[in-house]
């Protein structure tokens, strides 16, 4: 029998409503929120025959242990992921080889060094979603894991993103490499701009956590390191939002 989690918030339910209503063992929702947005996500889970509980504030905070459900929350079953990188990887070779030339795309992978807060991890695991992205890569010791908060902040998108937590990031690139993955790391003192960097081909970008950086290790391990040009005062990005200009520059260069 498949273990079970739960989702909340309208992003997050909404999401897998959308995408594996069969894997939804059971909503709650509060019935004393009656807006359009209430009366429309109820509509969509009655119309996937989801089960439907009316359950009080109280219940659901201790549900979801916390008050950020926005009067929605589900009880489903895990989905099966992809259950490693090689895994992963060997899937994108073979879609590839499937693929006719002209419609043929580059792998693009999201790797962030040092990021434990798991608001951040939410909001880049979003950005990733939104940009195309076929894999996020953490190290297990310098990293949050999937919990409720990414989920809802990730508005969906921890359901959609492979995410893996390797014990050794560097070993890790090296790999990549070997798949003639490029790897390009974002620091606050190189001499290059996101800009000015080839993104087309196979790409892992790098990022560290705001402040702290790139462990040392890492960034020796990237073959180029990028800066994002900084016109202000203030000296770097959150990690999230440096994630969405670097992204969204590789989706532009691929357009």
């Amino acid at each position: 029998m498949s273990s079970s989690k739960v989702l909340f918030g309208f992003h997050a339910v909404g999401v897998r409503l959308k995408t594996a209503p069969k894997s939804i063992i059971e909503i709650y929702f509060e019935p004393t929120r009656r807006d359009a947005r209430m009366r429309q996500f109820i509509d969509k889970a009655k119309e996937v025959g989801a089960r439907l509980i009316e359950s009080d504030g109280i219940r659901l905070a201790k549900l979801c242990g916390g008050h950020g459900h926005q009067g929605v929350a589900a009880r489903v079953q895990e989905l099966a992921q992809v259950h490693s990188l090689d895994e992963l990887l060997e899937q994108l070779e073979a879609m590839q080889a499937d693929t006719p030339l002209a419609e043929r795309y580059a792998p693009l992978i999201l790797v962030l060094d040092g990021v434990t807060d798991p608001h951040n991890l939410g909001a880049c695991l979003r950005v990733a979603d939104g940009a195309g992205v076929h894999a996020v890569i953490a190290p297990k010791d310098h990293a949050a894991g999937i919990n409720a908060t990414v989920a809802k902040v990730a508005s969906g998108a921890a359901e959609t993103v492979p995410y893996f937590m390797v014990t050794n990031l560097a070993r890790t690139l090296n790999e990549l490499k070997e798949r003639n993955i490029w790897i390009i790391g974002t620091s606050d003192v190189a001499p290059k701009t996101i800009y000015q960097a080839d993104l087309k081909g196979p790409v892992a970008l790098v990022l560290g956590a705001e402040g702290d950086g790139m462990r040392q290790l890492t960034a020796k391990t990237c073959d180029e390191l990028v800066s994002i040009p900084m016109r202000g005062a203030v000296e770097s990005l959150n990690v999230s939002v440096a994630s969405g200009v670097c992204l969204y520059e590789a989706v532009r260069q691929r357009s």
